[in-house]
């Protein structure tokens, strides 16, 4: 499933902040951040069940990451993985002068919508991010300002989506500096949405209940990682990585820094 939180040109010192979490079933095989061994230019954890992954950057400013749309009456059980459309746009060679151009990659996840079970794919460079879903096929810029975006399209105000750009917003625009155990804070709300809040995606009342908080915690599902991606006024980048127990105890930090 999972959530991010973007604020763009909110500040001089860090023009993007991206705090992301990834949602999955504890069972699921995954190998935490690195530099890829085939594509040492990207950095990204990956889905060892479908060799794909949730999100990632490049050495040469490349982003994407991806949420599901939560819609469990059109699952299309042989659907293409939707991790390859985060790993097809990082894994392009940066010296190679055909590489997709954000426009001819907007394309291609048009042209290919319907292979895919519903996401949206935040996608490009640093400096400009598109968010695309395929579910209703439209395409929306990350203009300045603080975005939130879960398993519904980017307009849809999910109570704890609401909560998470209220918080990104103060935090941006109100702190002397950035700390980023605060951004991680801000990922950890577990706090869940009052009934009368609570959408309804068709998967029950006791499922909309415990995925309606920011941090997800049950019996096989839940929050498996916290992602930081910030790139400061230097363009350097720094990306941190919080794993977590199935209880929900943080277990590992990584953390990398390069410039772009």
């Amino acid at each position: 499933m999972c959530i991010l939180f973007i604020a763009n040109n909110m500040r001089d010192d860090y023009p993007l902040i991206i705090a992301a979490n990834r949602d999955e079933f504890y069972a699921r095989p995954t190998a935490p951040s690195t530099f890829w061994e085939n594509h040492p230019h990207l950095l990204a954890g990956k889905d060892l069940e479908a060799n794909g992954t949730w999100m990632g950057v490049t050495r040469n400013g490349n982003i994407a990451a991806l949420t599901n749309v939560r819609d469990p009456h059109n699952i299309n059980k042989n659907a293409v993985t939707r991790g390859e459309l985060v790993a097809n746009w990082l894994k392009q060679d940066p010296l190679n002068e055909k590489r997709l151009a954000r426009t001819q990659y907007l394309d291609t996840l048009k042209n290919s919508r319907h292979q895919y079970n519903g996401y949206n794919l935040l996608f490009g460079h640093v400096s400009t991010l598109n968010v695309y879903n395929n579910v209703n096929n439209s395409t929306h810029l990350i203009e300045n300002g603080v975005y939130g975006l879960s398993n519904a399209d980017i307009a849809t105000p999910w109570p704890k989506v609401t909560q998470g750009v209220t918080e990104l917003n103060n935090y941006v625009t109100q702190r002397a500096s950035i700390r980023e155990n605060d951004l991680f804070d801000i990922l950890r709300h577990d706090n869940k949405a009052e009934d009368a809040q609570l959408p309804d995606t068709g998967v029950g009342y006791e499922w909309e209940k415990a995925l309606s908080s920011i941090f997800i915690q049950t019996e096989k599902y839940g929050t498996r990682t916290s992602t930081l991606l910030l790139v400061d006024k230097n363009n350097t980048i720094t990306w941190k990585e919080r794993c977590f127990s199935e209880k929900g105890e943080a277990l590992e930090t990584r953390a990398f820094s390069f410039s772009i």
